[in-house]
């Protein structure tokens, strides 16, 4: 077992972080650890035990053993309780090790909290159906736990993507194995002593902490393993679904997009300016439904993208502690992706009327930093018009009529989510209808809650994750037939 380490009080992070398997803190079963840094200062946070394999295996037969969990209702209100106690602790941890503000991070933690007690309140609701088949027959179903579900969460909201698959799973009385993104691990390893001392037994939750290649490769293809949830990129999806597949593992994906935000003159525009911001520089644009490709009608264009750079200039960032309104990226190497998209932007013709660089700013120049950039006259077919970037980029597109907006919407392999800024009732029923895209905000970005089921379409994945949708993952149906003897 791995010695407790003392917290840094400048940092408020421990030295040194186990895995959480069974209910206790251990080691890695080769005794290896990973470094993990601050992107806004590049700097080294903490190590954390390198799961693998052995570690993969240990963490499935103790949730195997713990299966399946009974009561649920009561724990889940108390995890509840316990996460908004531990706000402060959490919203550090999150902002540190993944760059996002501070009040981003704490927003992220109370969506968290609101997960576990919107499922609370259907863990003992989890009711079946009686189906008529005649006078000397009963049928009626029930809807039981899967059994031990794998969850392969992404580093951009590490703590709240992570809980929006766990929450439904656990509800359900399912057990699971976690293995957080290893660029931002230490909220999901925090919150596993957190769920213990909330009453969750041992062995229903476990944490194994590691690199995609070894731990998640290893989680992916476990034979113990009744239900996969993935969150992060289509390469990645591609191969988790391979490895599901070899043992008829079911798994749901969300794969990220590349969403339209479309504005036509009849919109507030003042409030589509602001929902346009929100929707591509929250968390530097690290959103898997980022609004990335901005769609403007033309009697508006030339007017509405002088306003759109007059505000994106008055974005200021810096390193998330100090809560700017942007953070940095995850990594070197994120930034360097985001970086190569822009300069092969340029060469393809498109026009930076807004950043495209690293920030000049002193307290930027250690960091993962990117300007808050907008690009025009880009061509749907460039890369930068139709790749994940996963970052604080927008793409600017005109169009004229209902026809072409929808058709720009649709052009992309991706199909997560879209915004429709209109004042036109009749539009704002009729074009959601016509947009393949697994949500689509009216009048509003990043609208939603726990409530409201989230997935995509085409190469966005599918399986919905949040809402009572999600149950339907979590949980298989039994159906029971009985045959009838009538008294003589």
């Amino acid at each position: 077992m791995m010695a407790t380490a003392e917290p840094r009080p400048e940092l408020g992070i421990r030295p040194l972080w186990p895995l959480f398997v069974g209910g206790r803190e251990v080691s890695a079963a080769t005794g290896q650890t990973f470094p993990v840094y601050n992107p806004a200062t590049a700097r080294q946070l903490c190590e954390v035990a390198r799961g693998g394999a052995a570690d993969i295996d240990a963490a499935v037969r103790a949730a195997r053993a713990a299966f399946p969990v009974v009561t649920r209702r009561n724990i889940l209100n108390v995890v509840a309780v316990q996460l908004a106690a531990h706000t402060d602790e959490l919203a550090v941890l999150e902002c540190l090790s993944c760059g996002k503000p501070l009040r981003e991070a704490r927003e992220d933690v109370e969506k968290t909290a609101d997960a576990f007690a919107f499922y609370a309140g259907f863990a003992d609701k989890l009711f079946g159906t009686t189906i008529p088949t005649g006078a000397d027959a009963l049928n009626y179903t029930t809807r039981e736990p899967v059994g031990v579900t794998a969850h392969i969460a992404p580093w951009n909201y590490p703590l709240r993507l992570a809980m929006r698959s766990v929450t439904p799973a656990l509800a359900a009385g399912n057990t699971v194995v976690l293995k957080p993104a290893e660029q931002a691990p230490l909220t999901a390893l925090y919150i596993g002593r957190l769920l213990l001392d909330a009453g969750v037994p041992p062995g229903v939750f476990n944490v194994v902490a590691g690199y995609g290649s070894d731990a998640g490769a290893a989680l992916a293809g476990h034979p113990g393993i009744n239900h996969i949830s993935f969150t992060g990129s289509l390469a990645v999806g591609i191969e988790v679904m391979r490895r599901a597949a070899e043992n008829v593992v079911p798994v749901t994906l969300e794969l990220g997009g590349k969403s339209p935000n479309i504005v036509f003159g009849d919109a507030d525009l003042d409030a589509a300016l602001e929902g346009v911001i929100k929707g591509i520089f929250t968390n530097a644009g690290q959103v898997c439904c980022a609004g990335s490709r901005l769609v403007l009608e033309d009697s508006i264009y030339d007017g509405f993208l002088t306003r759109l750079v007059e505000r994106a200039r008055k974005i200021r960032v810096g390193p998330g502690i100090d809560n700017p309104d942007m953070g940095p990226l995850i990594s070197q190497a994120q930034r360097g992706a985001v970086l190569s998209y822009i300069d092969a932007a340029r060469q393809e013709g498109a026009e930076v009327v807004l950043g495209g660089a690293a920030p000049k700013d002193p307290a930027c120049r250690a960091g993962y930093f990117v300007e808050p950039t907008l690009l025009h006259r880009v061509a749907n077919t460039a890369a930068i018009a139709r790749d994940e970037v996963f970052g604080p980029v927008l793409t600017i597109f005109r169009f004229r009529g209902d026809d072409e907006a929808v058709r720009l919407a649709n052009d992309t392999p991706y199909g997560l989510a879209a915004g429709l800024w209109t004042s036109n009732v009749s539009r704002a029923h009729l074009l959601p209808r016509q947009i393949s895209a697994g949500q689509v905000y009216v009048n509003d970005f990043f609208s939603g809650s726990t409530a409201i089921p989230f997935g995509g379409t085409k190469k966005s994945g599918f399986g919905r994750e949040r809402g009572l949708e999600a149950f339907e993952h979590y949980t298989q149906v039994k159906s029971v037939s009985v045959r009838l003897k009538h008294r003589s």
